[in-house]
């Protein structure tokens, strides 16, 4: 190769690293640090987040490898492995992004607003209470055929606001991207760049939606106006990358 064409095809691989750099999975470009993002997950360690059983971060149930948090098999028992884990501090307006990938048949969850005081189901073993942007296989997990019009499906308000029917959806052992945007009472659910989920919290037909959930057992549930963000252990393995978060001014900028 002429020398010339040698340094021209070296220039050009030197000047896309950095670009490279910054696309790689768990970090910031300088365009999100420009406009507030922050990781969740560095993708080496578990700063940030402990077990809603304690303090610390669970021994067993999860693992971080390769750059991935992820939950390990336990046959889908609902908290019934190590349990979820729960965001250090909690968030009010905000803007979060997560990466999910999902094995066949596999159930988890990404829960905001969520209030450890409300005692989780199943006895006391299940879940923490709170939102949840639902991350299920629709084809072969059960609780997709229960609820009510396709809302316990993947990226609908779990059991009370059905997901889009033309949701864009990958297949399962994709990647997936999950965007939650909360601002004041306004609420949306976005799968892979699509707008899915829509409402908010101060309206009559939400609270109607919480009323014929299973939630309506718990005394203002939907009031608050902020909460911890969790990530379900519900016994399935499930994978999460690219966690970031950029808190929001509770109304958009006029």
């Amino acid at each position: 190769m002429p020398i010339r064409a040698t340094l021209l095809a070296t220039a050009i691989l030197a000047s896309t690293l950095p670009t490279l750099a910054q696309t790689a999975p768990n970090t910031l470009t300088k365009q999100e640090a420009a406009q507030g993002w922050h990781l969740l997950f560095d993708g080496k360690t578990t700063e940030g987040w402990h077990s809603t059983h304690g303090p610390d971060f669970p021994n067993t149930g999860w693992e971080v490898k390769d750059g991935l948090l992820s939950v390990t098999e336990h046959g889908g028992e609902e908290g019934g492995n190590a349990g979820d884990i729960l965001t250090t501090r909690k968030y009010a307006n905000f803007e979060l992004l997560v990466d999910f990938r999902i094995t066949p048949g596999a159930n988890s969850g990404i829960k905001y607003f969520v209030d450890p005081n409300y005692a989780p189901g199943h006895d006391g073993h299940g879940s923490a209470i709170g939102f949840e942007y639902q991350v299920l296989d629709d084809a072969l997990h059960p609780d997709a055929k229960k609820g009510r019009d396709g809302d316990r499906t993947v990226a609908s308000l779990y059991d009370m606001i059905p997901a889009a029917k033309d949701k864009p959806v990958k297949p399962v052992g994709e990647w997936n991207t999950a965007r939650i945007v909360v601002r004041g009472t306004h609420g949306e659910h976005w799968l892979n760049g699509v707008k899915v989920v829509e409402y908010d919290r101060a309206t009559p037909q939400f609270r109607q939606a919480v009323a014929e959930s299973k939630f309506h057992v718990y005394p203002h549930f939907g009031e608050a106006n902020d909460g911890y963000l969790l990530l379900q252990d519900h016994g399935f393995p499930v994978s999460f990358r690219n966690i970031k978060i950029r808190e929001l001014p509770p109304t958009p900028p006029q």
